[in-house]
C-alpha cells in the first residue's frame, strides 16, 4: 500500500513507577490462535476478532451479480477448508448482507449473526479433525460501506461512475464475500461475477471466460496462486481493458476507468519494472500481471495480487511499490500485522532502488541528507509492533532509511542474497519478523539483534554506531 498522506501519532513521555518494572507477556502466536476449534479470531494481537479458528481454507469460489443501479450485491461462495481440529461449530466473515441459507458439505446447516462481521455456523454433523469440508452461503443486500478513523475507507466502495471497486488494508473481503479475513490463511481464488451488459469485470489472476446472454455479462477470473484475504479484489466499471503480455507469456490485464486514459504512458512501463524487480528479487512470482487505474481520489493504492489498484494520482514510482509488493506481502505475506514492515519498508525501499538504478541518485548522499534533517518526531516511531492503528505510518519513509542502513551493515552481496533467499524459501507462504531476523543474522554470519533492535523496534533515533554503518557518514 501507499498512502498520499501519513499521519501518526508520537507519544512523548511514559512514566513507570520506580518500585516495579511492567512485565511484558509474550504477544499470543496467531499460527496456533489459528487451530482453536471454532474461535472467533485468528489470534492476531492487533485486530483480535479478524478471521478466524479451527480450520484452514483452501479455496474459495465466488460468484457475485452486481446491479449498479440499485446497489444490490447477490452471492453465491463456496469455501473448501481442512479442519484442524473436530468441529462442532465455526465462524466466517461477512459484514452486512441478509444470508439465505448455509450448507456444509450438501447438508442445511443452522447459522446465527454474531458482532459486525460474524457468522456462526452450526453444521447438522460436526466436522470430523482432519476432514476437507464444503461451506455454501447464499446471501444478499447492498454493500456495506466501511470506514475507520485510522485506516480510512475499506472494502466496498461507490466509483463516481456508479460502477463499484473494492480495496482496503488490513481487512476488506468481508465486504463482498463470506472469508476467514486474515493474511495467515491464503487460498486460491475464484471468481465469476454477473453485471448488466455495458459494465465490465476486472479481478485478480487469470481471465477464464466472459459470455453475455439476457442483458448480463458474466466473467470468471481465477488466481491459483494462494492469496490473502485482503489482496483480493473485484471492479465494475465501463473499464477499457488492455490485454498484452510478459517476455516469459505472463498475461497481462490493465484496466482503465473512464477519465484515466493519461495513465496508459506510465503503465507501458510495467514490463520494465517487473523486470528490474525480478533482478533485484528473483523470479516474478505471480500467475498474471497488470494494473487496476480509478478514477478515484482515495487516499491509497493498494497491492491487489496480480493486478494492484491505483488512485488517480499514483505515478511511476507507486507503481514501483505496488509491484513490488507482489514478492513482498503478496507471494511472502504477514502472520501477524505488527510485522507489516516485512511488506512496506520492502517495497519503500524498492522506490530507491529503481531511483539509484534508472534515476543515477546517489543513495548514501539521500539518506545522509535525509537523516540530517528529520526532528525527534520522525524518529520516535517504531518499525515493528507499531501498535494498532500505526501501522501504515513509519514503514514508508523511515523504514526505507533502515533498508538501506541494514543494507550497508550487510554489504551489497549480503544484502541481495538476503532478498533473494526470503522471497525464495517463503514463496507462496507466511512469514515472520523472527523468521526474517534469523534469516539476516544467518546470511550475516554474526549476530546483528543490537543493529536490528535500534532500527525497527525502538521508537527512537539509532546511536551512531547504527545509524552510520560501513563509513555511510562522510
Amino acid at each position: 500500500m501507499v498512502r498520499v498522506r501519513v499521519v501518526c501519532a508520537v507519544l512523548a513521555t511514559t512514566a513507570f513507577a520506580a518500585c516495579s518494572a511492567p512485565v511484558q507477556l509474550p504477544a499470543p502466536d496467531p499460527s496456533e490462535q489459528a487451530k482453536i476449534p471454532g474461535s472467533a479470531g485468528i489470534g492476531d494481537p492487533y485486530y483480535p476478532e479478524d478471521g478466524n479458528g479451527g480450520y484452514d481454507v483452501t479455496s474459495y469460489d465466488v460468484a457475485v451479480s452486481y446491479d449498479p443501479t440499485s446497489k444490490r450485491l447477490e452471492g453465491d461462495t463456496t469455501v473448501v477448508a481442512t479442519a484442524d481440529a473436530a468441529l462442532g461449530g465455526y465462524h466466517l466473515d461477512l459484514t452486512g448482507y441478509d444470508v439465505a441459507a448455509v450448507e456444509v458439505d450438501g447438508s442445511p446447516a443452522r447459522f446465527t449473526r454474531e458482532g459486525d462481521h460474524e457468522l456462526v455456523i452450526t453444521p447438522a454433523t460436526p466436522v470430523a479433525a482432519g476432514a476437507v469440508f464444503r461451506t455454501r452461503v447464499t446471501y444478499a443486500g447492498v454493500p456495506k460501506i466501511s470506514e475507520d478513523a485510522a485506516l480510512g475507507v475499506s472494502g466496498w466502495q461507490i466509483a463516481k461512475s456508479g460502477g463499484a471497486f473494492v480495496a482496503g488494508e488490513p481487512h476488506s473481503a468481508s465486504s463482498w464475500y463470506p472469508v476467514n479475513d486474515h493474511p495467515l490463511d491464503k487460498a486460491t481464488f475464484r471468481l465469476t461475477a454477473k453485471v448488466p451488459d455495458g459494465w465490465r469485470v476486472i479481478a485478480n489472476g487469470r481471465e477464464e471466460s466472459t459470455t453475455s446472454e439476457g442483458g448480463w455479462t458474466t466473467s470468471t477470473w481465477v488466481e491459483p496462486n494462494r492469496i490473502a484475504p485482503y489482496l483480493t479484489t473485484v471492479g465494475i466499471d465501463k473499464w477499457t481493458l488492455v490485454r498484452s503480455t510478459l517476455a516469459d507469456g505472463t498475461p497481462v490485464v490493465d484496466a482503465y476507468a473512464p477519465g484515466t486514459e493519461d495513465k496508459r504512458q506510465v503503465e507501458s512501463r510495467l514490463p520494465e519494472v517487473l523486470e528490474f524487480l525480478a533482478g533485484k528479487f528473483g523470479p516474478y512470482p505471480q500467475s498474471a500481471a497488470g494494473g487496476i487505474f480509478l478514477n478515484e481520489s482515495i487516499s491509497f493504492s493498494l497491492e491487489t495480487q496480480t493486478r494492484p489498484i491505483y488512485a488517480k494520482w499514483a505515478g511511476l514510482e507507486v507503481i514501483v511499490h505496488e509491484q513490488a509488493h507482489q514478492w513482498f506481502g503478496n507471494s511472502v505475506s504477514l502472520e501477524r500485522w505488527a510485522d507489516v514492515c516485512l511488506n512496506e519498508c520492502f517495497a519503500s525501499y524498492a522506490q530507491w532502488l529503481w531511483d539509484e538504478d534508472k534515476n543515477r541518485v546517489d543513495l548514501d548522499k539521500l539518506y545522509r541528507t535525509t537523516v540530517a534533517r528529520k526532528t525527534d518526531s520522525y524518529w520516535n516511531r517504531k518499525l515493528v509492533d507499531m501498535g494498532a492503528g500505526n501501522e501504515f505510518t513509519a514503514v514508508y519513509d523511515k523504514g526505507q532509511l533502515a533498508v538501506h542502513a541494514l543494507r550497508k551493515q550487510l554489504g551489497d552481496e549480503k544484502f541481495f542474497t538476503l532478498l533473494k533467499r526470503w522471497t525464495s524459501e517463503h514463496r507462496d507462504g507466511n512469514a515472520s519478523w523472527a523468521d526474517f531476523t534469523a534469516l539476516v543474522t544467518e546470511v550475516a554470519g554474526t549476530d546483528i539483534g543490537p543493529f536490528l533492535d535500534a532500527w525497527f523496534h525502538q521508537a527512537g533515533k539509532p546511536g551512531d554506531e547504527y545509524l552510520y554503518p560501513a563509513g555511510l557518514r562522510k
